[in-house]
């Protein structure tokens, strides 16, 4: 699906569960998700398995989603479950922090495989623990929405690591792009409010200075032009001097 070298830079400060835990909260709670206390902690873990990802944690990554679950679910036993999950797990953490590498009818497909590995990863437990709360069922049934909120905290990351003006620059012009509610919510606490507009959405040429104004109102915006009767003023003068 994508590079996992393109990964947004992580604190090593704090503990890999502590860096996850707010952004993950943070996310849920603006998605107003309504999920078990079971989801948080395991978007958590999630995330800790990626930010150090084995061969077989990042092969959803860099290996076809298809033949993924085809050699699942030609599996037996813990293998089949534990490639299941596996699979349900990499498509869940590559839609949403690689989704801009998709185009629509791919993003749609991927979706259906990771939410398809997830059900049948969940019908094995049910199999074996009746009616038990299975986590797994709900990450297929919620697997579009919590792609959004895994989005949130890939943007949350983004804007975090954004501290220069270069950085902010393609952080207000993936703003533009997705309209992210969580990239707004950054860039409006470092005073730049831009609107979006039409014209924003397609130029990154109009993205680029409209920041730039943002980030130095003081700066020349070019020559000032007349107001349009000192214009006709000007050319009355002009012409009677003729």
């Amino acid at each position: 699906m994508s590079e996992t070298s393109s990964r947004p830079s992580i604190s090593l400060t704090l503990s890999l569960e502590e860096t996850f835990r707010e952004p993950v909260t943070q996310a849920l709670r603006g998605r107003e998700l309504q999920a078990s206390p079971a989801i948080e902690p395991y978007l958590v873990g999630l995330l800790k398995e990626f930010a150090k990802p084995t061969e077989a944690t990042a092969s959803p990554l860099t290996q076809p989603v298809t033949f993924l679950l085809r050699d699942a679910m030609e599996a037996n036993g813990q293998e089949r479950f534990k490639r299941l999950q596996a699979l349900g797990d990499g498509v869940l953490y590559g839609l949403g922090f690689f989704a801009g590498t998709l185009r629509g009818a791919d993003e749609e497909y991927f979706a259906h495989v990771g939410s398809s590995a997830y059900e049948h990863a969940a019908r094995m437990l049910r199999a074996n623990h009746g009616r038990a709360p299975n986590v797994l069922e709900e990450l297929a049934t919620q697997f579009g929405r919590l792609v959004t909120v895994l989005r949130d905290v890939a943007d949350w990351f983004s804007a975090k690591a954004a501290r220069d003006e270069e950085a902010l620059v393609k952080l207000y012009e993936r703003w533009l792009k997705t309209g992210s509610t969580v990239l707004q919510g950054e860039l409006g606490q470092r005073g730049l409010l831009p609107l979006r507009t039409p014209a924003a959405s397609t130029d990154g040429r109009f993205a680029k200075r409209s920041l730039a104004r943002a980030l130095h109102p003081g700066a020349a915006r070019g020559p000032v032009r007349a107001r349009r009767p000192e214009r006709r003023r000007v050319r009355a003068v002009q012409r009677g001097r003729a």
